[in-house]
């Protein structure tokens, strides 16, 4: 099995399982909506339905922790995209703390080639028995809202506080702050019928211009 270079970058793509840190690109090698894998990927079971619109409950371990550095826009809808998307954030951790490609609670906030991705993103921890640890910065965010209920949102994440840890050993992976420490994300949403903003796709750059100081 390759070593293990995932850190927390997401993108839909099947390379992610060999060499995860070094992701970008676009996400058109993930199942297509409505695909077997992807709908499976897709369709939370009832038991996940906690909060308003079937939100779950996330729960994280201790040392799993988050900067939003996002202001509240004022406008309704774009601040909803921005609320669901942190959760949909935390809910991939969870699945991943957890071990669990197909973990109810961040299938509720994808849906399509993004749940796909998703499900083979945990998957790669899963297979290297590992998780996430450490703080994680997200920033810099733009939202478009349609009125058609659809939404597009542009992100930076910043990982330099952020590393992979084996759960057999505990050992963390920690690894100096360089430009790839810095990624952009390009998401597009949809909301459903229970009102949450659900990611459909996902794509992510490394090394970004736009995100690094």
């Amino acid at each position: 099995m390759p070593a293990l270079t995932v850190k927390r970058c997401f993108l839909g793509l099947v390379a992610l399982a060999v060499t995860l840190s070094a992701c970008g690109g676009s996400d058109t090698d993930a199942p297509a909506h409505g695909s077997d894998k992807a709908s499976a990927a897709a369709q939370p079971s009832p038991s996940a339905t906690a909060r308003e619109g079937g939100r779950p409950v996330v729960e994280l371990p201790s040392d799993v922790t988050y900067t939003f550095d996002w202001a509240k826009t004022g406008d309704p809808a774009k601040d909803a995209v921005l609320a669901d998307t942190e959760q949909r954030i935390k809910a991939v951790d969870m699945a991943i703390a957890e071990q669990d490609p197909l973990h109810e609670a961040y299938r509720i906030y994808t849906e399509g080639a993004a749940a796909a991705g998703t499900e083979r993103w945990i998957q790669s921890f899963v297979d290297h028995k590992a998780r996430t640890t450490g703080v994680t910065r997200f920033y810099d965010a733009d939202v478009t809202v349609d009125k058609d209920g659809t939404a597009a949102l542009v992100y930076c994440e910043d990982q330099g506080k952020a590393y992979n840890k084996f759960l057999e050993t505990g050992k963390v992976d920690v690894t100096p702050v360089s430009k790839d420490s810095y990624v952009v994300y390009v998401a597009t949403l949809r909301k459903n019928e229970n009102g949450v903003w659900v990611t459909e796709r996902l794509s992510s750059q490394r090394g970004s211009a736009r995100c690094r100081p």
